[in-house]
Parts: structure tokens; C-alpha cells; sequence
């Protein structure tokens, strides 16, 4: 049976000379990407040891499109298939709107457009939608967008402490803004990561192996989580604006500044990847944990049951997880620094 997409062959090398080795080609192969005698072929040595032979010219252009009908779908549900078209990497995603009152379709692709990056209506009927991706996975670099993330998230932090301090509380109002921005950050970076697991020419343009690619998303992750809990802060604060005077230096709100020098350095250790200075990073996050695990026992065994203690308990509880997902990022950075070592040691 000869050998195709995904399948597997064992061949002999031969020796053609002193110093040369030759390994034939499936001709299935040769005949699919037109090639004949003489032609260039590129050969990439990969860090796990394997050969990856790729024709010089070829252009790895194959349109990925889905097509998504709204009768066949769950009431509600287009726009949980579209961003899951978008992750998965599609290009074009065509849906047919016949059955379906048009008002309720486009309010769901609205939803979906300012949610994701590249995306445009490309052509529309009366019963049909074709949306567009113009966005090269491989033009934003992961490493920007995990920045960005990160700038939003610390600016909203940020801003809610002035809050605290007496600021005025229209700093935070667009709070759900970013957040809105982190998750579509966030969307962007798993689309990429799953196209680049696909697709070599993309992992190279993005300039990491695919296993980074893995970790990367691993670390959006995370901000984006931590930036849930932020948001969360947020609303507790519109909630409740009688109870915010003169609690900047009660115990959660001090462990804030200690979880943004500990991020910052966990972010500066993306490129740098000092196992020393993320260890001490996640050890201050540790402490911080571990300080607001004592002042809610505190709040609870006092049984101080009234309003101002839910809010201390809520802010506390969200800060506490800020810490616990930043820990989880500086883990991730280690898993990455480790496997960089192994790498090497091969």
C-alpha cells in the first residue's frame, strides 16, 4: 500500500560515496508537491533530532473554512461555534442564516467580531454570511501580546489602589473593557498556538518551537485569570462605594504592590529565565498567600457578620487568587526553563 498523508514507512539509507548517504522519497510525495530530478528541497534539523524536508517553493496556503448552519445549531448558540472555528484555527467560516431570523445571527457575529482579532464580514446575502480572517497568524508576535495582557491587567490593579486611596472611581470604569481586551488577547494567542501546531512555517514565524507555543498559552492563561479576579475587584468596589474609605492598609490590599513586583519580575523572566529570581518570586506570592489565609480565619472566627466583613472576606479572597495564579505562572516559567536545559543537553 503506498504511503500517504500521515502514515508511516521505514527505508534504508545507502551509501552513493565515501562521506554521502542517500534515503529515497516516497514517489506519492514527490508527485503531490510536483517535483522532479534536480529539484531544491529544504531540510530543517529539529531539536528533537528529527529531519523535516520541505520543497524550497512551496507555499503552504491551504484555506481552512468551516461552514455552520444556524438551523442545525442549539438555540444561542453561533457564537460558541464561531470563536470555536477561530481557535481551531479556521480562515473562512461561512454561515447560512435561511432558517433563522437575521437580527438574532448578526447580534451573535457582532458579539464574535469584538471579541477576536482579523476577522471581517467578507460577503453577505439575505441568507448567508462569509466571514474572513486577514490576520497572518504569524504577523503578532506572541510575546506582544502577552505584554499587552499583562499592562492591562497591572494598569486595572493599579488604578483600583488609587481608588482605595481616595481617587475617583472613574478610573475603573472601563474595567470591562480590558478585560474584554485580555480574553481576545487571549483567543488570539490559543489560535496561533493550535495553527502553529500544524503548521511549521508559522512556529517559525512566530520564532518558538511548538512545545513553547504550548507553555505560551499556558502563561496567557493565567493573566487572563488573574485579570478575571481583578475585574471581580472592580465590581466589588462599584458595588459597594461606602465601604472603601480608609481600607488601603488593611491586609489584602497591602499584599497588592507585593503581587505586582513579584509579576513584573515573573514577567521579566519570560526572556531572561533566572530559576533564582522566579523561585523568589513565587516565594513572596507564597507569603502573601499565606498572610491573607490567616485574615480571612481571623475575619471568620470573630464571627463578624455584617457587611463591611463579606466585602473584606470578597477583596481578600481575590487577591489571594491573584497570588495563586501568578504562582502558577512563574511554575510554568520553570517548566519552560527546564525543558530549554534538556533541550540543550541533547
Amino acid at each position: 500500500m503506498p504511503l500517504g498523508p500521515g502514515g508511516q514507512d521505514v527505508r534504508r539509507l545507502q551509501s552513493t560515496g565515501g562521506s554521502t548517504f542517500t534515503l529515497s522519497l516516497p514517489k506519492p510525495w514527490v508527485v503531490q508537491h510536483k517535483l522532479s530530478s534536480r529539484d531544491v528541497l529544504k531540510i530543517d534539523w529539529r531539536p528533537s533530532g528529527a529531519l523535516r524536508i520541505t520543497p524550497l517553493d512551496v507555499e503552504e496556503k491551504l484555506e481552512k473554512s468551516v461552514f455552520l448552519s444556524m438551523n442545525k445549531l442549539p438555540e444561542n448558540s453561533l457564537f460558541d461555534h464561531l470563536m470555536g472555528a477561530y481557535i481551531s484555527g479556521a480562515d473562512l467560516i461561512k454561515i447560512e442564516t435561511k432558517i433563522s431570523p437575521k437580527r438574532k445571527s448578526n447580534l451573535q457575529v457582532r458579539r464574535f467580531l469584538r471579541n477576536t482579532r482579523g476577522f471581517e464580514i467578507f460577503e453577505e446575502t439575505d441568507d448567508s454570511l462569509v466571514l474572513k480572517c486577514l490576520l497572518n497568524p504569524g504577523d503578532m508576535p506572541i510575546h506582544a501580546s502577552l505584554n499587552r495582557m499583562y499592562l492591562l491587567l497591572t494598569s486595572l490593579v493599579r488604578d483600583l489602589l488609587s481608588v482605595f486611596e481616595g481617587e475617583d472611581k472613574e478610573f475603573i470604569q472601563d474595567a470591562a473593557d480590558r478585560e474584554n481586551e485580555v480574553d481576545a488577547l487571549l483567543y488570539l494567542i490559543e489560535r496561533q498556538v493550535r495553527i502553529s501546531l500544524d503548521s511549521y512555517k508559522v512556529a517559525s514565524s512566530l520564532n518558538i518551537s511548538r512545545t513553547q507555543a504550548l507553555e505560551f498559552a499556558n502563561l496567557a492563561r493565567s493573566l487572563e485569570r488573574m485579570m478575571d479576579h481583578a475585574y471581580t475587584l472592580s465590581e466589588l468596589v462599584k458595588e459597594n462605594p461606602n465601604l472603601t474609605t480608609n481600607m488601603i492598609d488593611m491586609a489584602p490590599l497591602e499584599q497588592l504592590p507585593k503581587w505586582q513586583l513579584a509579576l513584573k519580575e515573573l514577567m521579566i523572566n519570560i526572556r531572561t529565565r533566572d530559576s533564582t529570581r522566579i523561585e523568589i518570586a513565587r516565594g513572596d506570592l507564597k507569603k502573601c498567600q499565606q498572610v491573607l489565609k490567616v485574615h480571612e480565619k481571623d475575619l471568620l472566627d470573630n464571627h463578624r457578620h455584617n457587611e463591611w466583613m463579606a466585602f473584606d472576606l470578597s477583596l481578600s479572597e481575590s487577591v489571594r487568587r491573584l497570588c495563586a495564579y501568578a504562582r502558577d505562572f512563574g511554575e510554568i516559567l520553570l517548566n519552560m526553563l527546564v525543558f530549554s536545559k534538556i533541550v540543550a543537553s541533547n
